[in-house]
């Protein structure tokens, strides 16, 4: 038997409830219930009784109940004693930014808990890479943001976050509710270096098909971006998700794309330990499954990548 179902079931049998199981469990209830719908066509039996208000178990669910602990308590002993044998399991994982805390202290919690003895090496990469080192192999997951070219990368969308223009308060600019990306067009921007992927560079950029890269100072690190509004008072994208210092504002650009927190991975380079950390990031944040492709990011020039839209698992 599959023992993620029995893990589910086994939550269920405990809470008595759908909800409260699936919020143990760090997922939704819908494919909680679908998934103890499968356990049961499986074994031709029910498991639970249903009611408005709450579960209780059968005598079928009773007998599988005492079962699948016994399984589950066999399984995790198994898996303490390789882990024995093998020594503690490092995972590198890259960040862009302020990635990881964007990712939120959920992840790392559910992540300690399901594999407590494994170290996690942390690797910041500059806005240069947006890769955070998994193309040039240097970590073996990322927390980053799209669009960059996924050619060999797979992805999770995490989060899709709304874009807006960094500007200092006392811009006129920045009293808007709105903006559109006309109305910087006579701006300085802060850029980022030709070094950086084509797609990401084009994206934050606020490069379009009628639009070239502005003139302004080069950066690198997120810092840097924040200066050189303070200083200099050029302008650029962020997120609207991210916080910023006393003197600066973030005002929604309607005609920019979200910008999606997402986890990465090479997709030759599967681990258990990798798909571990994907999954768990991907229940957490009710993330899509990735599909089949080479990704979406954006043409350099702004329409759209050809090709599917995501990098297979």
């Amino acid at each position: 038997m599959d023992l993620r179902l029995l893990r589910y079931f086994v939550a269920v049998a405990e809470e008595r409830h759908f909800g409260r199981a699936a919020t143990r469990l760090h997922m939704t209830q819908p494919p909680l219930s679908r998934a103890i719908k499968q356990l049961e066509t499986e074994l031709g039996t029910v498991l639970l009784h249903r009611s408005a208000t709450a579960v209780s178990l059968t005598a079928s669910g009773s007998a599988l109940y005492d079962g699948a602990r016994s399984l589950l308590e066999q399984a995790e002993q198994v898996r303490a004693r390789v882990a024995a044998v093998a020594g503690p399991a490092t995972l590198t994982l890259g960040i862009l930014a302020d990635s990881a805390e964007q990712a939120g202290p959920r992840l790392v919690a559910a992540f300690r808990r399901r594999h407590p003895e494994v170290r996690v090496r942390v690797r910041e990469a500059d806005l240069t890479d947006p890769t955070a080192g998994l193309r040039s192999g240097l970590v073996a997951v990322a927390l980053t943001r799209a669009p960059f070219d996924e050619t060999g990368i797979s992805t999770r969308v995490l989060r899709s976050d709304p874009v807006g223009a960094v500007l200092r308060t006392d811009d006129p600019l920045a009293r808007r509710d709105v903006l559109h990306l006309r109305d910087l067009a006579d701006r300085r921007w802060f850029r980022l270096s030709e070094e950086a992927d084509p797609f990401w560079r084009a994206f934050w950029n606020g490069v379009t098909p009628s639009r070239e890269a502005a003139e302004g100072p080069v950066v690198r690190t997120v810092h840097e971006c924040l200066q050189a509004v303070l200083w200099n008072g050029s302008v650029g994208l962020a997120p609207l998700t991210h916080a910023l210092p006393e003197g600066l504002a973030c005002v929604p650009v309607a005609d920019m794309p979200t910008s999606d927190l997402v986890v990465a991975w090479n997709s030759a380079d599967t681990t258990p330990l990798i798909n571990s950390f994907t999954r768990i990031a991907a229940t957490l944040y009710r993330s899509p499954a990735p599909q089949a492709g080479a990704g979406r990011a954006r043409r350099p020039g702004g329409g759209p990548r050809p090709g599917p839209d995501r990098a297979g698992a």
